[in-house]
């Protein structure tokens, strides 16, 4: 597993299985198997799932471990196979059949990745003027999808429970409804504190999901 991903992996379901309160060993171990699993894409999918409707308790986690998923494969496997493979009639397939898994996540993930190659600072100004474009008409899809979060980008200054109100806002149809206060909080404050993430989670209103998908970024960050 690559290393952003393990320590992005291993954050995310010890903050969910502690908040929680349930024992999250035999789900990481089994799990990680499935990552690192020497196969072709679709089998490592198909045994995520199969981790996972073993372990009901972490359903929540489902989507944002395939886009995890994903960014490994990127990271690590996709340097072991022919050049072009990305634009190959394959992986076209691939990404026709799983077209509707993940979440905004892995946009996250390859902006967060580029920022580190590129040797500057995240920031969501940044993010969505020059990684999604969102400014260009070509590229209306992910307006759409960050709407609200254009909107809202002064809370990038603002505090946890500020965030939190507008996140509980948003209609159930909005694209960024689960990943809006997580996100937001990552880019109002990248490196949190302990006594900061404690300020998080009280203003949470999904506390396991919101701490796990916030320990997520943080730590794919490092």
């Amino acid at each position: 597993m690559e290393g952003k991903v393990k320590l992005a992996f291993n954050a995310g379901i010890q903050a969910y299985a502690k908040t929680e309160q349930i024992d999250g060993a035999a789900f990481s171990t089994e799990l990680a198997k499935a990552f690192e699993l020497d196969k072709p894409f679709v089998d490592k999918v198909a045994a995520l799932d199969a981790v996972f409707d073993d372990h009901q308790q972490f359903e929540e986690l489902r989507e944002i471990y395939f886009d995890l998923l994903m960014i490994n494969f990127f990271a690590e496997d996709v340097q072991k196979l022919e050049e072009d493979y990305l634009d190959s009639p394959e992986w076209e397939a691939i990404e026709e059949d799983t077209i509707d898994r993940g979440t905004e996540l892995l946009n996250i993930f390859l902006y967060l990745r580029e920022c580190a190659d590129d040797e500057i600072e995240p920031s969501l100004d940044d993010y969505l003027k020059e990684f999604l474009l969102v400014e260009e008409d070509e590229f209306q899809d992910e307006y759409n999808i960050y709407e609200t979060v254009i909107a809202n980008q002064i809370l990038v200054d603002s505090t946890y429970p500020e965030i939190s109100k507008v996140a509980e806002s948003l209609s159930f149809n909005d694209d960024m409804k689960e990943l809006f206060y997580p996100v937001m909080s990552f880019f109002n404050e990248q490196k949190p504190t302990d006594a900061q993430f404690d300020e998080f989670v009280k203003a949470s209103q999904n506390r396991a999901l919101d701490l796990a998908t916030y320990q997520i970024i943080v730590n794919f960050n490092k």
